[in-house]
């Protein structure tokens, strides 16, 4: 019996010890033109349309801090947000909801949400509390709607009970027509402005036949959408009342936007997946067009050009950011936390790139570029600004990382 309770307790510290590091300040390797990139470009003849747009000097964390993996069972998590209580609300791709205590160690799952097509890239994706939660209970969430032969994105609503254990009065607000027979791309942030509207980013549904849609006006796939708890046209919407156009459009031209938040100005910011090159960072502004199906960075995964290579098209909007090779970006936060050097940094979570990227603005200019936790090797899929101050992340693989201040 000595030697089991030994043999635990030595587990127990090794599991403790394995699963908080410290920072690696100094691991960050560099190109040799002083950015963090230091792979070729799929595309070098492709210039920038301004200093800065790309490949920005690397930057380095200074402050020390700690990297805590504080559950590795979240299954397939997807989206992250703060409750008031101090717990976190996580949706899982298999088609429900986990509340996860602030230290990892008890999850509770929510059930009675509408069947989810999870498939490839869909399930339940994201969440958002009403701006009104502490007195309705109600949450949104976007998830891929299974319909007839086909699926698209929407967004449904609920009310949590008391207890966190199941949703009722669920109803879908919102439906990103037209329905498609596909797997990929259904963007699916959800970001609450000021005034109580609620921002959709949608996708293209990723296929050629489907691409054409980002730039035409008379449906939802590759936008930017503003609706109301209700669904309908947010009021003073770009393009309401114009003919051939959706009032629910605020912008368009839009691949893949799994990335969305707006900043502590409250402007709206999208972070884009390209095709092999050409991932996006876009301040989003009422009625403009941002390229995508016409313009971009990025070629076709067979390596042949898209619209002849045009990387610039009047008309439409210049991304802020870009990155070739991609990194695959997903979901962003804007970290307002208890690391100074990071305050109003745009922290976003890698996929193929695995790292959680820290970019580094000014005047709403990228000024610099980090990669942090690039050594855990992890398929970073949302980061949250911790209402304590800290960063969370959670990853494909069903992990749930704390970066915090040491």
């Amino acid at each position: 019996m000595k030697i089991n309770k030994f043999y635990i307790s030595v587990v127990s510290l090794f599991l403790i010890f394995s699963s908080c590091k410290e920072s690696k300040v100094n691991a960050q390797q560099m190109g040799s033109d002083g950015s963090v990139e230091t792979k070729a470009p799929n595309s070098p003849e492709y210039k920038p349309a301004f200093a800065g747009q790309t490949r920005i000097k690397a930057v380095k964390t200074s402050t020390p801090y700690q990297i805590e993996i504080l559950s590795k069972d979240l299954g397939k998590p997807w989206g992250i947000i703060n409750l008031p209580d101090g717990r976190l609300l996580i949706t899982d791709k298999r088609g429900y909801m986990n509340i996860v205590s602030i230290d990892g160690k008890q999850i509770s799952k929510i059930e009675g949400f509408p069947k989810v097509d999870s498939k490839g890239q869909g399930g339940m994706l994201d969440v958002a509390l009403d701006p009104d939660f502490a007195t309705n209970n109600m949450i949104y969430f976007s998830f891929s709607e299974p319909y007839e032969k086909g699926n698209h994105t929407a967004v449904g609503k609920g009310k949590l009970s008391s207890d966190f254990k199941t949703i009722s009065d669920v109803k879908v607000i919102f439906r990103a027509t037209p329905t498609y027979d596909g797997d990929k791309h259904y963007g699916s942030r959800l970001a609450f402005d000021k005034d109580g509207n609620l921002f959709v980013s949608t996708g293209e549904r990723s296929d050629k036949e489907t691409r054409v849609y980002a730039q035409r006006t008379d449906n939802y796939l590759g936008k930017i959408l503003k609706i109301t708890k209700d669904g309908k046209p947010a009021p003073g919407n770009p393009f309401m009342g114009k003919a051939g156009f959706k009032p629910e459009i605020y912008a368009y031209g839009i691949r893949n936007p799994q990335g969305m938040a707006i900043d502590p100005n409250g402007n709206l910011w999208d972070v884009e997946m390209g095709p092999r090159g050409g991932d996006e960072i876009n301040l989003i502004k009422a009625g403009k067009n941002y390229g995508w199906g016409d313009v971009t960075y990025g070629i076709e995964y067979s390596g042949e050009k898209i619209n002849y290579g045009t990387t610039q098209k009047a008309g439409t909007e210049q991304p802020v950011y870009y990155w070739d090779p991609v990194i695959s970006p997903s979901g962003v936060t804007f970290y307002t936390g208890n690391i100074d050097e990071w305050k109003g940094n745009l922290m976003i979570g890698c996929l193929s790139g695995e790292h959680i990227n820290r970019i580094v603005m000014k005047d709403n200019k990228v000024v610099g570029e980090e990669r942090l936790l690039s050594d855990e090797k992890e398929r970073f899929r949302d980061v949250l600004n911790g209402s304590d101050g800290n960063l969370y992340a959670v990853t494909d693989s069903g992990k749930l990382y704390r970066i915090s201040k040491k």
